[in-house]
């Protein structure tokens, strides 16, 4: 028997974008198949008739609804799709415990479920359902639609492969055995401190204050999760982060393995500049078929994708949409 936990949601808005007077917005929740609820902001355009195309989002890895995929939910409510942008299970408002904790199969369910719920929506047609993933999201989408055939088309906007990052480092730099057995010496040992002291560590999210000597990508971002522009209170990445032993089973496993099986449509889209380009070229190399794209914006970095509504190809993302879940 399927049974949804009482969440406690803030009904005000908050979110790190203003609210459109085009789409009418609500506070859903959903169970997944770990009896995980699920909380998310619905968005359906104002005036829609008859069972709309709808679009389930969620990303990036460490941020909340309330960030990018809200954004982007709502952009895309607003140009005829009815959307749901969720929490993750473990963080934001969603349910799940212990907190701050992550896992592919758990992310890919959740993504499932998703459209699990859309599925039986009055408001939805079943037989036009796609996702969105932002950042280390784009991957579990992409792993997603591996596996779930309801998914019609997929968006990834600069995507992270999180597992090859996990186990490999950023750039691939620890991409050896012995940088391998560091990282798992470390977490092994987190575990144990987490057990004696009863309680799970978090391993902080973006440092703050920034380092003079910061990297690049670690500046761009601060210049979104700790700052303004996107910064919020149940954001991982903008506060404490995810708990610090929860690393090993991206490690332990690769996402993809079938991503050359999947039939549906799949639009990848990345920035130039950004530092994780290199990701999502890697991915797209995997796909098979005419349905597949990749589509690079020039000059643009890792975070642009986020919120920048002048770089984000939202004219793109809707003709994509339209085409294949016709």
């Amino acid at each position: 028997m399927m049974k949804t936990a009482d969440l406690t949601l803030t009904r005000e808005w908050d979110k790190t974008f203003p609210k459109s007077d085009k789409v009418n917005h609500s506070k859903v929740t959903f169970v997944n198949h770990f009896g995980i609820t699920l909380a998310a902001d619905m968005y359906v355009p104002k005036n829609a008739a008859g069972k709309l195309p709808a679009i389930a989002v969620s990303g990036p890895f460490g941020a909340c609804k309330e960030q990018s995929s809200g954004l982007y939910a709502q952009e895309m409510a607003e140009r005829g799709f009815l959307t749901l942008a969720f929490d993750p299970s473990f963080t934001g408002e969603s349910g799940g415990f212990p907190r701050a904790m992550h896992a592919p199969d758990i992310n890919v369910e959740d993504f499932q479920a998703a459209v699990d719920f859309l599925s039986c929506s009055e408001l939805a047609d079943p037989e036009r359902i796609g996702i969105i993933g932002i950042c280390g999201w784009g991957g579990m989408a992409l792993q997603t639609a591996c596996v779930d055939t309801r998914i019609k088309a997929t968006v990834t906007s600069t995507m992270y492969d999180m597992s090859r990052v996990a186990g490999n480092g950023y750039f691939d730099a620890a991409d050896s055995k012995e940088a391998r057995k560091a990282a798992r010496d470390t977490i092994s040992a987190q575990r144990t401190k987490d057990y004696r002291n009863g309680s799970y560590q978090r391993a902080g999210g973006m440092v703050d204050p920034l380092p003079e000597d910061a990297p690049f990508f670690v500046k761009d971002y601060y210049d979104y999760y700790k700052t303004e522009r996107g910064y919020h209170p149940r954001s991982l990445n903008s506060n404490d982060g995810w708990a610090a032993s929860t690393g090993t089973s991206l490690m332990n496993m690769r996402l993809f393995t079938y991503a050359g099986e999947i039939d549906s449509a799949v639009l990848m889209i990345h920035g130039e500049k950004a530092h994780s380009c290199y990701l999502s070229r890697d991915t797209f190399r995997l796909l098979k078929g005419d349905n597949k794209e990749l589509m690079i914006i020039p000059g643009a970095v890792h975070t642009d994708l986020y919120d920048r509504k002048d770089i984000i190809p939202f004219e793109k993302i809707q003709h994509f949409f339209e085409e294949h879940l016709k």
